[in-house]
């Protein structure tokens, strides 16, 4: 089916969050992942969200990555590439689930560490390390791209570099993710169309999103960049410390 089985209602709600959630990371440079992510995880079965997610995810930064490759960092992603093929075969062989809880925790406080006080120099200097240690996340988490927009974000890059450039990095890691998930048997040809739809209609939010960005000054972008980052570190602290809290009555 075109809608997935979801049913037109629930389609075209997603429909309008792609085209808001690439919206959000092209004009601002982060966010926009997050959103998409939460929405998927309110309206797909539990077994769909994370490899649906990285597959629009990868065509969403795919376009926004296409439209501004002359500002893309190229020195990066050698190794960043390097890093996230060991996170997603590390990430995809591992048979026991990592707490989700404990990890929203880490993430949300790394990414607030990494906002408000000097970026730590294994974060400026190795784009391996933050290759590595984001994809081997994302195959349990599934929306790491805070984690890598800090990395980024140390670089001190202008607005337009730092979206490309973290664009390229999030096109690599998805396509991993989402090459591991096939191999490891989900069924992505029954998404398929659907997919490509949202794929679509995120291109057009990222057009429109790019636009914003172009009025943007330096200085501007980076204190709206901090504050994204800071809401989404937050709610992912709030969300890990309910998680755990909830399992934690569960075990009463």
């Amino acid at each position: 089916m075109i809608h997935a089985g979801l049913g037109w209602q629930v389609a075209s709600v997603l429909i309008a969050v792609s085209f808001a959630a690439s919206f959000i990371t092209a004009a601002f440079g982060i966010g926009g992942g997050a959103v998409m992510l939460a929405v998927l995880a309110s309206l797909l079965p539990a077994a769909a969200i994370i490899p649906v997610h990285g597959v629009v995810q990868f065509g969403s930064n795919v376009g926004r990555a296409g439209i501004m490759l002359r500002h893309v960092h190229w020195a990066t992603m050698l190794p960043f590439l390097a890093g996230a093929v060991l996170g997603v075969g590390l990430g995809g062989a591992v048979v026991v689930q990592l707490e989700p809880g404990l990890i929203q925790l880490a993430v949300g406080g790394f990414i607030l560490w990494s906002v408000y006080a000097p970026p730590p120099d294994f974060l400026r200097r190795s784009a391996a390390i933050a290759g590595g240690v984001s994809s081997f996340l994302t195959m349990f988490f599934g929306g790491t791209g805070p984690f890598v927009a800090a990395y980024v974000r140390a670089q001190n890059f202008g607005r337009m570099q730092h979206v490309a450039t973290h664009a390229a990095l999030m096109t690599a890691q998805h396509l991993l993710k989402s090459l591991v998930f096939g191999f490891l048997g989900f069924a992505f040809a029954e998404w398929a169309i659907f997919i490509a739809i949202l794929v679509a209609v995120g291109f057009l939010g990222t057009v429109v999103g790019r636009l914003v960005l172009g009025r943007l000054e330096d200085v501007g972008f980076r204190r709206i960049l901090g504050v994204i980052l800071t809401l989404l570190a937050l709610r992912l602290i709030y969300a890990g410390a309910m998680d755990l809290w909830a399992g934690g009555e569960a075990a009463l």
